[in-house]
């Protein structure tokens, strides 16, 4: 999917590149797939900003997606490939054989009129959902369950693939994209192949706006707050941190320290990712 170049009529277009949605076949989405997407502008639900930075942006309505592919034996056919705006990758509309119509991410190679099919007894081909026990060692997977049945949660983004590498025992070991190396149970399931929309890491956004249509809002500098909002924040003119090594905005050190909790699935992390 090549990306597409606008005149450059000011300086924000310039260098602004964009999707030239060349692989999308509809443009207004299956009605009984959607759902309303409130906004929370990165609040919690006692009103404090949980989240910074959050807010605004065009109103979207949420896309219900299979990321489970539980209709295991049955059929479906490739009906669209459309755009998802709360997500990076494309999504395809899949009309099964006993009538259902679902949604799931589009890998790239993946065309209309295509047939695909979850389970046991599906091909070895994109979009086709198997367990890591019957996929062979070296392809390359996404949408990847972590727990069985619960539904894809690694690998979802546009682009990206991991890599089965081998199987051990009742487990298999999956190299990700970021080349973190996993252990997961050989049961859960996976969908082959690639996620589309390659050029999605080569667009240039061009300005700023674009960034807040997309409900991000702006990062301020701690040295340009008050020292009541920052520890980096006073000073008369422009001043150095002042202390040894600089802080995040609740004084925590930002650099090297370790604020993440273990999470019961880290003991199946066989090597964490390189720099």
């Amino acid at each position: 999917m090549p990306l597409k170049q606008y005149r450059p009529t000011s300086p924000g277009r310039r260098s602004m590149t964009g999707s030239s949605f060349e692989e999308i076949t509809k443009s207004k989405p299956e009605k009984s797939l959607l759902l309303p997407l409130k906004k929370k502008g990165g609040r919690s639900n006692q009103g404090k900003i949980t989240v910074r930075h959050r807010g605004g942006g065009a109103k979207r309505r949420l896309r219900i997606i299979d990321f489970k592919r539980d209709k295991l034996g049955v059929p479906g056919r490739v009906a669209a490939i459309e755009y998802d705006p709360n997500r990076s990758a494309r999504i395809a509309l899949i009309f099964y054989a006993d009538g259902e119509k679902r949604y799931i991410l589009a890998p790239n190679d993946l065309n209309v009129d295509d047939v695909i099919k979850s389970g046991e007894g599906a091909e070895l081909k994109p979009g086709n959902a198997l367990p890591l026990k019957l996929i062979p060692t070296g392809t390359m997977i996404h949408n990847i369950e972590m727990q069985p049945d619960k539904g894809g949660q690694l690998v979802r983004s546009a682009g990206a693939a991991a890599q089965l590498m081998a199987k051990e025992g009742k487990y298999a070991l999956i190299r990700m994209p970021s080349s973190e190396v996993r252990r997961i149970r050989s049961d859960c399931l996976a969908t082959i192949g690639q996620v589309g929309n390659l050029d999605h890491r080569s667009i240039s956004l061009g300005k700023a706006g674009r960034k807040r249509w997309m409900g991000w809002r702006p990062t301020v500098r701690g040295s340009a707050m008050n020292p009541n909002d920052h520890p980096h924040g006073g000073g008369e003119g422009r001043s150095p941190i002042g202390m040894p090594g600089p802080k995040t905005p609740w004084g925590k050190p930002a650099l090297g320290y370790r604020t993440r909790k273990p999470k019961p699935g880290d003991k199946m992390i066989v090597r964490r990712r390189g720099k």
